[in-house]
């Protein structure tokens, strides 16, 4: 091999005589390097495939090269962005509904048509770049330009995303540039046998929670490796954009860890900031939004970074859009505490704390919350009461009352005033039971504790879809609204509206009162207290109705509201709204109010014929 301009080094072989490749698709390959620590066998970083042969631990590199006739042929063209994106989290190896590694094909054909009923527009799809360890969620990468074998082919993700398309889907990578794999037989780590060729050597290039190496963004080598990453997975594979991963740990030397931002400037800039990496960021926002124009980029930010949301051109980090990561973290801290004890001040605070013009993709939970040793909502709200009280032809519970009827709240007011995004991870739309727990066996820490695995079963390691469709059970009720929501989003956009009001928080009769769009949002929190008469403000004269009830029994309410009532302003100020109009309000019950003329406007067209 010959070492190029960039520090490279390269072979290129030629055809054989017959026109026939040197080396055969198929065939696997490594890279056999002389280093001063010896010899040191090495899957090529730039490797395509890689695969792990059964009864071996290290991966094998798989020179991905299929004949032009064999090769995926892209059908359909790429969406254009959506002006508010859904995004339906998933991860492939565990949507089936079997205790077993799904795969790219079975995805394509039975996952994606259920994401386009529920009426999201976005498939944000995880662990995908090549991982050793499954239960890593694929966020410790070994092989950043292989498409995971566990689930199939790289040809079979094509066809998976040229589906998603021709569904009118896009397709997000959760992408991962902030730290890689600590392996060395088949990863970057020690690649030429020192602790410094991709990471920075020495502790500085050690994660110290998450067991990982950490990039030096200031190596020229490092930074032509990643960008040329980013763009190999848009060019080669159509993907629509990134959610890049662990944003915070890249832009701070202590990683966001132990650190509690507080919104004071001297946080963000300072000598914790790491410049590399925030100017790689820039450059890679830059160059992703200069060749292509429609891919979406969003940051997993949880410390608040100011202008990671404004364009490079503007002086800022160049994103789409920030996770609003504090909004989940919130949630699961008000539902541990008793109905008496949440504060409307609060939520509304928690949903709308964010910077004015920075464009956020917020979520009630993600797959973060539904990790073994954590809860989802649906769990911390209902417990051991789901395994047994879940069946419509059994009496519910008090537990189970309240919880379905919050996990509806929770989601709707989530998506009403946190952002103009939003994220849900698969499964949690039904509010998915238990946790997800990857097959693994028994562990002996260093510290000499015994953690016990779990037989390496798969068991929890799946989604359970079949809970969510059945009409038997109350998750069917959950499940039909979450699409409910998606598609008030679809039909009337108060996500990206840039008129929101909160007109009432009202902390003795717990209820939030706000307009978003032309659409009035009425949440009453309060665990016994219905109110019949209750004034609520609006905007705009008119004759309004319901156009989403929580209460309803398709969704597994009560049915105590009308549909069919009509609610006229009349004048008059009142909380500080220049109208107002009455309704009736249920205990733990949200409802959402529409101006007759929009509900005319937003309803389909009859073709003549």
């Amino acid at each position: 091999m010959t070492q190029n301009e960039c520090g490279v080094w390269e072979i290129f072989l030629p055809n054989n005589a017959d026109g026939s490749p040197p080396i055969p698709h198929g065939s696997r390959v490594k890279i056999r390097m002389d280093t001063p620590s010896g010899n040191k066998d090495s899957i090529p970083a730039w490797i395509k495939f890689s695969v792990q042969a059964p009864g071996e631990l290290p991966y094998n590199g798989i020179y991905y090269d299929p004949p032009e006739e064999e090769k995926y042929v892209f059908k359909n063209p790429q969406p254009k962005r959506p002006k508010s994106l859904r995004i339906y989290e998933s991860h492939v190896g565990m949507s089936s509904t079997e205790p077993v590694i799904n795969t790219y094909a079975n995805f394509r054909d039975d996952v994606l048509p259920r994401i386009k009923k529920l009426g999201y527009n976005a498939v944000q799809l995880m662990a995908i770049q090549e991982h050793s360890y499954y239960a890593s969620f694929g966020y410790h990468v070994t092989n950043f330009y292989a498409a995971s074998s566990r689930f199939g082919t790289p040809d079979d993700l094509k066809s998976l995303i040229d589906k998603a398309h021709e569904l009118g889907l896009l397709v997000l990578m959760d992408i991962v540039h902030s730290h890689a794999s600590t392996n060395t037989l088949d990863g970057l780590n020690m690649f030429d046998g020192t602790d410094g060729h991709y990471f920075h050597s020495g502790p500085r290039g050690h994660h110290w929670m998450w067991d990982s190496r950490l990039f030096n963004y200031g190596s020229w080598e490092v930074l032509r490796f990643l960008l040329s990453n980013a763009r190999w997975w848009l060019d080669e594979y159509k993907f629509d954009g990134f959610r890049f991963d662990g944003v915070t740990s890249m832009m701070y030397t202590h990683h966001g860890l132990q650190v509690d931002f507080t919104g004071n400037y001297n946080e963000y800039f300072g000598y914790a900031t790491d410049v590399d990496a925030v100017v790689y960021l820039m450059l890679l926002n830059d160059m992703i939004h200069g060749l292509f124009p429609e891919a979406v980029t969003i940051g997993e930010d949880v410390s608040g970074m100011p202008t990671v949301c404004i364009p490079v051109e503007d002086g800022g980090v160049g994103f789409d859009y920030r996770l609003h990561m504090a909004v989940a973290d919130k949630w699961v801290e008000i539902i541990q505490k008793r109905d008496e004890d949440w504060k409307m001040g609060d939520i509304v605070h928690m949903l709308t704390n964010r910077r004015w013009l920075e464009k956020c993709v917020s979520y009630a939970e993600s797959h973060d919350q539904a990790l073994v040793g954590d809860k989802t909502i649906a769990f911390w709200l209902m417990d051991k009461d789901m395994y047994d009280f879940m069946a419509l032809d059994r009496p519910s519970t008090p537990l189970i009352d309240r919880g379905v009827a919050l996990h509806k709240m929770i989601r709707l007011i989530t998506m009403g005033l946190g952002g103009e995004g939003y994220l849900n991870f698969m499964g949690n739309e039904f509010g998915h039971p238990e946790w997800i727990d990857f097959p693994r066996g028994d562990l002996h820490l260093p510290s000499g504790k015994f953690v016990p695995g779990n037989n390496y079963s798969y068991d929890k390691c799946r989604r359970r879809f079949d809970l969510g469709n059945s009409k038997r059970l109350r998750y069917h009720g959950m499940q039909e609204f979450d699409q409910a929501i998606q598609h008030l989003e679809e039909a009337y956009g108060f996500m990206t509206s840039e008129h929101q009001y909160i007109s009432r928080k009202d902390e003795r009769d717990r209820i939030i009162v706000f307009e978003r769009g032309n659409l009035v949002f009425v949440f009453n929190f309060h665990w016994t207290s219905s109110y019949s008469d209750y004034r609520v403000g609006c905007l705009k004269p008119g004759k309004y109705k319901i156009v989403l009830d929580s209460d309803d029994p398709l969704f597994g309410g009560f049915g105590r509201l009308s549909h069919d009532a009509e609610h006229f302003s009349f004048e008059g100020w009142y909380d500080n709204r220049p109208r107002s109009f009455m309704v009736y309000t249920p205990c733990r019950t949200a409802v959402v109010y529409a101006l007759v003329e929009d509900e005319v406007e937003n309803e389909v067209e009859p073709v003549a014929g």
